[in-house]
């Protein structure tokens, strides 16, 4: 009987080594693959490229505002124009329209102040000129054509674009795309236009070229 108890625990004893043993094993893989996959996600982290203001490829240097916008799409998606971050005009805000989109932002502190749209396909484009006549100096004016924005442009229009630092409004011709950003006041030819003429051997869609993309910074407006 002595023996059989001896042989009992002996046989328990065993046992137990053997099961705390794979279970400790079944522990240190299940710590090992927590904490590999901990490093994992943390080199990620660390590799994941960082997100700019509107998406633009690089951060703006201080006293500067991040812009992103893009012109339309033939006639089926509306321009997009963002500043700081803050979508100001898009389809998905429903401000957009036939023509010519325009933005304007407090070339100081950033805030937007107005956004319209003027159709000069079927519009009028008396009501274009007074309002880029009531433009503010030190206002930075954004602005993108959708489907088309030229066809009702006159030279007195034409003008008035061209006095807020555009180059290629002289040559904007029917179904072209384009994206402007310059400034009420400005001293100087504005750097930041982008052009793509309707051209049918060129063209991305039938009947429209493909759309203009354009970023950067703009200097904020001192006193």
């Amino acid at each position: 009987g002595a023996a059989k108890l001896v042989v009992v625990v002996a046989i328990f004893l065993l046992t137990f080594y053997v099961i705390s043993q794979v279970f400790e094993i079944k522990m240190d893989a299940n710590l090992g693959h927590i904490f590999a996959r901990s490093a994992l996600d943390a080199a990620a982290r660390s590799t994941k490229p960082p997100r700019y203001k509107c998406g633009i490829s690089k951060a703006c240097p201080e006293k500067h505002f991040a812009f992103k916008m893009a012109s339309g799409a033939a006639n089926v998606v509306g321009p997009k124009i963002c500043v700081e971050d803050n979508v100001l005009m898009s389809g998905v805000k429903n401000n957009v329209g036939r023509g010519i989109n325009v933005a304007l932002v407090n070339g100081k502190t950033g805030e937007t102040l107005d956004t319209k749209f003027f159709d000069m396909w079927g519009g009028d484009v008396a009501p274009f000129i007074e309002f880029l006549k009531s433009i503010q100096d030190g206002t930075i004016v954004l602005m993108g054509t959708y489907d088309d924005g030229a066809t009702k442009l006159n030279d007195e229009a034409r003008k008035l674009i061209a006095e807020l630092g555009s180059t290629s409004i002289a040559n904007l011709g029917f179904r072209d795309n384009w994206v402007f950003c310059g400034g009420k006041g400005i001293k100087t030819k504005s750097p930041f236009e982008q052009h793509i003429k309707n051209n049918k051997d060129t063209n991305k869609y039938e009947g429209w070229p493909e759309v203009v993309e354009m970023e950067g910074c703009i200097p904020q407006k001192q006193d």
